[in-house]
């Protein structure tokens, strides 16, 4: 099967970028193909509709949500490409539907997606709340899942670009893990079914990202929603639609993203899960913390009459002005950063660094700079 062909097919192009709101996907939720699947199961604390969509008529029960944290949008657009899958009426789509009944959410917190924020708008993180449940959007999928009563759950998220996969130098576009379900993080029968399932994932996404795919950390938060479900004994996938080089708008992501998906589906339904992955799943390198957006080395600075070479990083803040994400590079370390990688670097050869204001790059200004007078860095980036 050729991945990459399936996911052009099945692309929902009315949505892209990172800002995904509910009015980005509630046009989708009304077409006439799934609208009679589509259900209101709550509501957020802004009192906006929270919906599901269930299809299929198979006995194993999927269990879906995206955008619990508002501002990890990549997830949901995988989710709408793949439930275009599902409504291809092709041989694919119908092996699938008879296989499993899927449960999706694709916002569960649409308030924190309107205020590209991770929290909801109560300012708590819903990924910290599956115990106390103190909030409307947490008790929507703790009730959901109670009901429901999935034999899998898919934790649908994105991480930042800062992670790589560990010392490879190669950025972590897709991250996975298998949540623990104790302190010790043992391995029981539920979690064994995870890591078996994310062992064959990463089999088959190597084919098409090879050495990008990451293994998150796996302390145990009883807090985590994920956490909480591998405990209540379902199998449990956490995704982590990370970073592709350039692709700071995560179509590249969501493309792997939708490849993780359906390999997901395809395995269970053939039967083909690896028996004892737990080797395979724990040989894939675990997310390391080892980039910047942004890394200029070898730059020269006059410190207290001294001349100094010395290198810096910056870092992208996603900002929502007048409804766009804008991109602006601030300047967050100077030193030696040894062992780190930048997505972009710059080797200054030595040439004196200066700014509007100072002849030393400051930590939270923003990365607008010349090197030598001549070349001129506007939001991070020589400008040509």
């Amino acid at each position: 099967m050729n991945l990459e062909q399936l996911f052009i097919q099945n692309k929902e192009n009315l949505i892209n970028g990172r800002y995904l709101t509910l009015d980005s996907i509630s046009p989708l939720l009304e077409r006439n193909n799934i609208k009679k699947d589509v259900k209101v199961i709550g509501e957020s604390v802004l009192g906006a509709p929270i919906y599901s969509y269930q299809v299929g008529t198979g006995k194993t029960k999927i269990f879906l949500w995206s955008q619990m944290h508002g501002n990890e949008s990549t997830t949901t657009k995988a989710l709408f490409d793949f439930i275009n899958l599902l409504n291809s009426e092709t041989d694919l789509a119908k092996q699938l539907l008879g296989a499993f009944t899927f449960y999706c959410i694709p916002m569960l917190n649409p308030d924190g997606a309107k205020l590209y924020t991770r929290a909801n708008a109560n300012d708590v993180d819903l990924n910290r709340d599956s115990q106390n449940l103190t909030q409307p959007e947490s008790k929507v999928l703790r009730a959901t899942f109670e009901e429901f009563k999935p034999h899998y759950c898919f934790n649908l998220h994105d991480q930042r670009t800062i992670f790589g996969v560990s010392d490879t130098g190669k950025p972590a576009t897709i991250s996975f893990l298998a949540p623990s379900y104790n302190e010790e993080r043992e391995v029981n029968a539920s979690r064994l079914q995870a890591i078996n399932l994310i062992a064959g994932i990463n089999d088959i996404l190597q084919q098409y990202l090879p050495g990008q795919v990451g293994r998150f950390d796996d302390s145990f938060n009883i807090n985590c929603i994920g956490d909480t479900f591998q405990y209540l004994g379902v199998p449990t996938l956490l995704f982590e639609a990370g970073h592709f080089q350039d692709d700071y708008l995560r179509e590249e992501t969501r493309k792997f993203t939708f490849m993780a998906l359906v390999s997901s589906f395809m395995i269970l339904s053939e039967n083909d899960v690896v028996s004892n992955g737990i080797d395979k799943y724990l040989n894939i390198p675990q997310n390391k913390v080892v980039f910047y957006d942004f890394i200029y080395k070898n730059v020269k600075i006059n410190y207290d009459g001294i001349e100094i070479i010395t290198n810096f990083a910056a870092q992208y803040r996603e900002e929502l002005i007048e409804g766009q994400i804008c991109f602006n590079a601030y300047i967050i370390e100077v030193g030696d950063l040894e062992n780190y990688f930048g997505h972009y670097e710059y080797d200054a050869k030595e040439a004196f660094y200066k700014d509007d204001a100072t002849n030393l790059p400051k930590i939270n200004q923003k990365a607008n700079f010349y090197l030598n007078d001549n070349l001129r860095f506007v939001n991070g980036l020589l400008k040509k």
